[in-house]
Parts: structure tokens; sequence; C-alpha cells
């Protein structure tokens, strides 16, 4: 499969936020040589230089399509060998199962998802936790080997993202978390190993935050 030098691919198999994400990762090629294309295709996962993982949706749904699409190689491929972005479910596949219909993940990332338990409980302001979570929430970045992940890079520590989910990541590893946000306790809220980074928000609908993430991932080299 012959593609342009730099391409990004976003997998198609069916559950993600197609549109938004190809758009927002889009938006931050411009001006670059970075051609970005919505594939369904496992060889031209293949052959791109860099991969994007949508998800949306129930996960055991996500994983199914997955599989039954024939790109779940392709994905395992690519996420040992050249840089992989999940989003949102893109992100809680990379664990090694989720609690969410019991099912196994992509087993990249060591830990578990798990359902937020936040019956009855209150926020700061008096409200009631309400899950799904939907809103905007502050991420903090966590120190890798003494520094934020590179992926950070020029990105205010604190800044806001969009979350919309009902399960959260929990990772087995401090190592591997890269971002933290709190929702009636601690939870990691980005995650990365090696040539891997993932976030449970949408970048694609955080605004200029968002796509400064896109644009560090296109430049980053691990």
């Amino acid at each position: 499969m012959s593609l342009k030098n730099n391409t990004v691919a976003v997998v198609d198999y069916g559950m993600g936020n197609l549109r938004s994400v190809s758009q927002a990762v889009r938006t931050a090629a411009a001006d670059t040589d970075w051609d970005v294309v919505v594939t369904a295709d496992p060889d031209v996962v293949h052959a791109a230089n860099r991969v994007v993982l949508p998800g949306q949706g129930a996960m055991p749904d996500c994983m199914r399509e997955l599989r039954e699409s024939g790109l779940q190689q392709a994905v395992l491929d690519a996420a040992a060998n050249k840089p992989l972005f999940g989003v949102c479910v893109g992100m809680q596949m990379l664990l090694d199962h989720s609690d969410e219909g019991d099912v196994p993940g992509l087993g990249l990332i060591p830990g578990n998802v798990r359902k937020f338990d936040l019956e009855g409980r209150m926020q700061a302001d008096g409200s009631r936790f309400k899950v799904p979570q939907m809103g905007w929430n502050q991420v903090q970045q966590t120190q890798q080997g003494g520094k934020p992940h590179a992926l950070w890079a020029g990105i205010p520590d604190g800044s806001f993202y969009y979350f919309v989910h009902s399960f959260y990541a929990q990772v087995q590893q401090s190592a591997h978390c890269a971002a933290e946000t709190d929702y009636g306790g601690l939870f990691a809220c980005a995650v990365a190993r090696d040539n891997i980074f993932a976030t449970q928000f949408h970048p694609e609908k955080s605004s200029d935050q968002g796509l400064a993430l896109f644009r560090n991932f296109l430049g980053w080299k691990p």
C-alpha cells in the first residue's frame, strides 16, 4: 500500500467519532505536510506513519467491531511500531479489561476500566455527581521521568478538557498515567507507554488545548 510520506490514519471500525476527530487532526495538520485519512482498510493502517484510534459507545461493541472489521491486528501492529493516539473508548480499549460488559481489552497498558460509583455523593458546590460525567474538567499533568509527557509541551498544566463517560481507567503502574483529573476522586485521564498516548477526554471537542495535543502528536518522536 503506497501512501503519502507523512500520513495519519484515523481508524474507522464503525464506532468512532470519526468526523469530529478527523477534522480536528486535519486542523492541527494545517500548514504541514501531513495527510490525514479516515480508513477501514488494514493495509492503510499498516502503511500509515501515525494512527489515531477513536472510540464512542459501549466498550463491548467497540471491541467486537474492531475485531470483526479486521482492523484489530493492524491496530496492535501500529501500537508496536508507530505513534498511536487513542481517544475516549479508544483509550479504554488499550487496557487489559473493562467492567462494562466484562470484556477484555487489547492489553497494551496494564489496568482495568471501572464504572463510576458516585450514587448519592455530592460535589463541592452542593450538586450531585452525575453519571455519565459530561462537561469540562481540569487536567493535571503527571511527571514521567521527572517531567510531563512530551505531548503536553506548551500546554499549561491545569488546562480544561471536555469529558463524556461513565467508566474510567485504573492503571496498574503510575508510570503509565500521563495526566489525572478529579471526579469523585482522582483517576487517570491520559495514559502513555513508549509510542502510545491516549486520553479519556475528547481533544476534538476541547478547543485550542485539544488541537495543541494533536499538533504535538504530529511532531512527536518517541
